[in-house]
């Protein structure tokens, strides 16, 4: 199964697999001898430390190679600004405050909530596709349903 992914996202993982390959593993080996080097090792902390970190870096270095071999890397930099699609940036502003709100919409593996990048698939995601510049959206959460005008809709490269 494909999983769409902006370029930045793509490179993002890549810079991550190179990291864990390059630095990560080699550091991880590095302080497995040390351990090793102590003696006993059914009594070494370190070692048992040094092997489950190892466990963790083989993993993700797994994880990234697979996400990397499925992504599909859409190039939403010719994207027209009409309407809301995948890896479109929005600014929306709340109906009743006037507060504005950022989000960029993303495939999964990109979420990063603090950093705004919501899943496209997500409730708040679903409510903007298709959506232009002066639409008003209701958003249900949990909390309350709110409604928000969409002032503007941009591509980041």
């Amino acid at each position: 199964m494909k999983i769409p992914m902006t370029p930045r996202g793509y490179a993002a993982l890549k810079e991550e697999l190179e990291r864990f390959k390059r630095v990560e593993r080699p550091h991880n080996i590095q302080q497995i001898a040390e351990a090793r080097a102590h003696g006993d090792l059914s009594e070494n902390a370190e070692y048992s430390a040094a092997k489950e970190r190892q466990s963790f870096i083989e993993g993700r270095i797994r994880e990234l190679e697979t996400t990397i071999a499925d992504a599909e890397v859409i190039d939403t930099s010719n994207f027209s600004t009409e309407k809301i699609v995948f890896g479109a940036t929005v600014v929306l502003a709340d109906a009743d405050s006037g507060e504005k709100r950022q989000f960029t919409l993303v495939g999964h593996v990109e979420i990063d909530l603090k950093g705004g990048k919501i899943s496209v698939h997500s409730p708040v995601g679903k409510a903007l596709i298709g959506r232009r510049v002066g639409d008003l959206v209701t958003i249900i959460a949990p909390a309350r349903t709110s409604e928000y005008e969409v002032l503007e809709i941009r591509f980041e490269g």
